[in-house]
């Protein structure tokens, strides 16, 4: 699937959404495939930021903007906002972290309450690279966890060694543009770029002494 400069023109723009718990890599996932850059360093995403990618999807060019969320419990009253207007939602947890895994629940009751009913999702197990001594989440569970929330795609990810990474944002962004030309919406909404006043957009901070990424 081919990617095309974000300047250029396009049949339809979608908007995602990146929610899951602090620490899982929602950035790295981002930052991997938008730029095909993986850094090792622990980014903290304060409140929302945004990333747009230009791609062609059976044979029609769609322009992505994905918004990767905060997932820290003081930033939700801000994220939750950004649910209007979403056509498409990736929830990640880690693969190492059992806690994320079980918090998708909690995510899946937020979709529920402010998102569209019809949203397109794909639920992403991310650092699948690690080793399997590491794991807390096994694929079967996964799976199982995919089908129990009716979640349309599901993929273990590596944002590390750009395992899935591609195929994730990609699944879900199909699932959006088929149903929005079924609905006979060939230019989808254009979603704004700006976010509720006094958001700062783009801003993130470094804190040593771990990964969010990948091991």
């Amino acid at each position: 699937m081919a990617s095309r400069s974000s300047n250029t023109n396009f049949d339809m723009q979608i908007k995602l959404l990146m929610i899951g718990d602090s620490g899982v890599g929602k950035t790295c996932l981002l930052l991997r495939y938008a730029n095909d850059s993986f850094s090792p360093t622990f980014l903290t995403t304060i409140g929302i930021d945004f990333k747009i990618k230009t791609i062609t999807l059976d044979e029609k060019v769609i322009k992505l903007q994905i918004w990767d969320t905060a997932g820290q419990e003081r930033f939700r009253t801000i994220t939750t906002s950004y649910f209007r207007g979403a056509q498409g939602i990736l929830l990640v947890y880690d693969v190492t972290d059992r806690g994320s895994f079980e918090n998708i629940s909690n995510w899946v009751a937020q979709i529920q309450n402010h998102a569209e009913n019809n949203i397109s999702k794909v639920l992403i197990g991310n650092k699948c690279d690690v080793d399997p001594s590491e794991r807390q989440v096994t694929l079967e569970e996964g799976k199982k966890l995919a089908e129990e929330f009716g979640i349309e795609h599901f993929f273990e990810a590596s944002a590390k060694k750009n395992t899935n990474v591609t195929e994730a944002f990609e699944s879900v962004a199909k699932h959006v543009k088929d149903r929005l030309m079924q609905d006979g919406h060939l230019n989808a909404p254009k979603a704004g770029t700006a976010g509720p006043r006094g958001i700062e957009l783009g801003e993130s901070k470094s804190s040593g002494g771990g990964c969010a990424c990948g091991k």
